[in-house]
């Protein structure tokens, strides 16, 4: 007898269940509905939006951004070198110079892409090399932009200053050896 009780009481509470009591009305659910994508519209640029997050310092998404530029235009010269800049303020040496060459054969002319990959190689201390990639970018550039002009000059100085640095201790050690009766030779390790 005692479950005749508990069990009508069971069938209340699930009858209470099925009842309306009104839910949400149509304004509520359009205010509390996410925001969703036009699917006829166009997104941004992925090229714009890494190059806006760049300049926020956010060089890890602007990678990301980089990344789907690549996949909605292909990898060409702009994408690549715009990934081996990313790479390159993360400070992945290796693997911006590597992207930045494929670059530079997707598109010779491309300035941004010699610029950066003289910085690369600037950051790994070959000058010689970095030199030649900044005087191609200048002369691409006509000399127009700072930045390119400020890194050659850099480039030359410390190519320079390598070779012609007084203040370096890599004298050339002379010897004066003997070879046979009263001849003499001057030896150096140039």
């Amino acid at each position: 007898m005692r479950r005749l009780p508990a069990l009508a009481a069971l069938i209340l509470i699930a009858l209470a269940a099925c009842t309306q009591t009104g839910g949400l009305s149509a304004s509520q659910i359009a205010r509390n509905a996410p925001l969703g994508a036009d699917p006829r519209g166009k997104g941004v640029d992925g090229l714009l939006v890494g190059h806006r997050l760049m300049e926020a310092g956010e060089y890890e998404l602007a990678l990301r951004a980089y990344m789907r530029a690549a996949g909605e235009q292909g990898m060409n010269a702009d994408v690549l070198s715009a990934i081996g800049s990313a790479n390159l303020h993360l400070g992945r040496l290796g693997q911006a110079e590597q992207i930045l060459h494929r670059a530079i054969e997707a598109d010779e002319t491309s300035v941004p892409a010699l610029n950066n990959l003289g910085v690369v190689l600037m950051e790994e201390g070959k000058v010689g090399e970095a030199r030649v990639f900044f005087q191609r970018a200048f002369a691409l550039d006509s000399g127009e932009t700072d930045s390119i002009r400020e890194n050659l000059k850099l480039a030359i100085a410390r190519s320079e200053a390598s070779v012609y640095d007084p203040k370096q201790d890599n004298k050339p050690v002379m010897k004066l050896v003997r070879r046979g009766q009263g001849t003499y030779v001057l030896l150096s390790q140039l």
